[in-house]
């Protein structure tokens, strides 16, 4: 799903313009951002939350080259980590595809 096929459900649930619709997503994209790039996590309930993790410096290969070592430097990373209710619902649709 894109960005433009979300302000599409959005606005046909809502009866909403589209433009107003995906101002209201551009502004909610963009401060969530903002929060993440100063340090802060975001805590959506019942959808999940966002962090960011520093990953550390770690050696790795070239395949093409594997005898050279590559240091890959340390750097920080967003995780997303799914609340209970997104997590349950798709272990569940797991479930019914096995």
């Amino acid at each position: 799903m894109t960005k433009r096929d979300l302000v599409i459900r959005i606005s046909d649930a809502t009866g909403l313009p589209r433009n107003d619709v995906s101002t209201v997503i551009q502004k909610t994209l963009t401060s969530i951002a903002d929060h993440l790039i100063s340090g802060g996590k975001v805590e959506l309930r019942n959808f999940g939350v966002f962090q960011v993790t520093v990953r550390k410096a770690r050696v790795g290969r070239n395949p093409n080259a594997p005898e050279a070592d590559v240091l890959i430097p340390a750097r920080a990373v967003v995780k997303f980590k799914p609340g209970k209710e997104l997590r349950e619902a798709i272990v569940k649709r797991t479930a019914k595809a096995a």
